[in-house]
């Protein structure tokens, strides 16, 4: 039977030679990752289960969505979590980045499986694994076994081509996704994407392109690996690939060499509409970051548009690497003595203000354009706020006219 990648990962890793869209599976898991937001209650149900953990090396504990610990209540979460990593002496305990980000840096590779205590980590299909968000208490079970139940999902094909447009960025690409499929258009489905667009992709934008697959509803988000693949994890795991016959239950085609800068318009992620439509709007904020687009590449293009430009009056510029590492090398490049000499903030690698707990919350009224994945009511701060999202390059160039702009504009 000719087979997709997602199905070919899970059949290896439940010792079938083979799994069909709607089986039910259990498979072994090769890392689980939990952080301090979800994470005290995946140990609470840990200990009612009374077992150690399976593999104290392959359980990755980050802080990262409130961190440093901005109130009593952070501080107690991150005490409990510090207690288990000490109590099981787990290894991996980082706070040094975002989740995703820290486990496509220095854990995950091609072929493995992956769940963590949080929605966004379909990310790491990024690099031709099979991963996935799941429940604490669900989490918890894999703790304790290492191993997990699936039913496996139907695989949905996402053919991108061409080139981006001066302006247009894998973020805007992903964007127009989300407005053809919708936010369930992929309801338990597997997104695999692929054409010459994601080959020639930077394993940074495959990134951001299997970050917002569970924004349509997909249950994991995949991209073949590669040699890039290799080159970016220094791991070479087992590569693996889609049969030529295999089956998809839908394809959706586009044409990256057509699009404009694109945005998301608040409450949902895929109210898109082109950047030229919202021009004018004015901001208070403007956010670069997360799982999202706070990586090297998205802050390098962030840099050329404020070099020997400021920041609006009026306009906050946050800017969070999305790992310490990323920061070290855009100090060391220069970029953020240029977000700095723009007027702009530099944060401590961490989710920042994307889920509104700390470094950049929003009052009633205000607007922010975000970077981020998510623009739900609320998300940032006051229900009466409002979140468009974009590309660091369309917040870059609309920090500096105080307006959503587009960054084809002043490029």
């Amino acid at each position: 039977m000719e087979q997709t990648l997602t199905e070919k990962i899970l059949a290896r890793k439940s010792g079938a030679p083979e799994v069909s869209a709607g089986e039910y599976i259990v498979s072994d898991v090769d890392w689980v990752m939990i952080h301090d937001s979800t994470g005290p209650l995946s140990i609470q149900g840990l200990r009612e289960i009374g077992t150690p953990v399976f593999n104290k090396d392959r359980v990755v504990v980050v802080f990262d969505h409130f961190f440093p610990a901005p109130n009593v209540n952070a501080a107690r979460m991150h005490k409990i979590s510090r207690s288990f990593v000490a109590a099981e002496d787990v290894s991996c305990l980082r706070l040094d980045g975002v989740c995703h980000q820290l486990l496509a840096e220095d854990y995950v590779a091609p072929g493995d499986v992956v769940v963590g205590a949080d929605s966004h980590t379909c990310t790491l299909g990024a690099l031709g694994a099979f991963s996935t968000g799941m429940g604490s208490t669900d989490i918890a079970g894999v703790l304790s076994t290492g191993k997990t139940w699936f039913r496996v999902p139907e695989s949905m094909r996402v053919n991108i081509t061409g080139e981006d447009a001066p302006g247009v960025y894998t973020k805007d690409v992903v964007l127009e996704a989300a407005r053809r499929i919708t936010a369930e258009g992929a309801l338990y489905r597997s997104i695999e994407y692929t054409g010459d667009y994601v080959e020639k992709a930077s394993v940074s934008n495959r990134l951001t392109l299997c970050n917002m697959a569970v924004e349509m509803g997909a249950k994991n988000g995949v991209v073949e690996a590669d040699a890039k693949t290799q080159q970016f994890t220094g791991r070479k795991g087992v590569i693996l690939h889609s049969d030529p016959e295999a089956h998809y239950v839908e394809n959706v085609c586009i044409d990256a060499s057509g699009l404009e800068p694109m945005i998301a318009c608040p409450p949902v992620v895929d109210n898109v509409k082109t950047v030229a439509e919202e021009a004018g709007r004015c901001i208070d904020q403007a956010f670069i970051g997360t799982c999202t687009n706070g990586r090297l590449d998205d802050l390098t293009v962030v840099a050329g548009i404020l070099k020997n430009r400021r920041v609006a009056p009026g306009v906050r510029l946050i800017v969070v690497p999305a790992s310490y590492r990323v920061q070290q090398e855009a100090q060391r490049m220069g970029i953020v003595d240029i977000i700095h000499e723009a007027g702009g903030v530099v944060l401590a690698p961490s989710c920042g203000p994307c889920i509104g707990r700390h470094g950049g919350v929003l009052d009633e009224n205000e607007v922010c354009l975000s970077s981020q994945n998510r623009n739900f009511t609320g998300r940032m701060g006051h229900p009466g706020s409002e979140i468009y999202l974009a590309s660091p390059a369309t917040i870059a160039a609309s920090a500096v006219t105080g307006v959503i702009t587009d960054p084809r504009e002043i490029l």
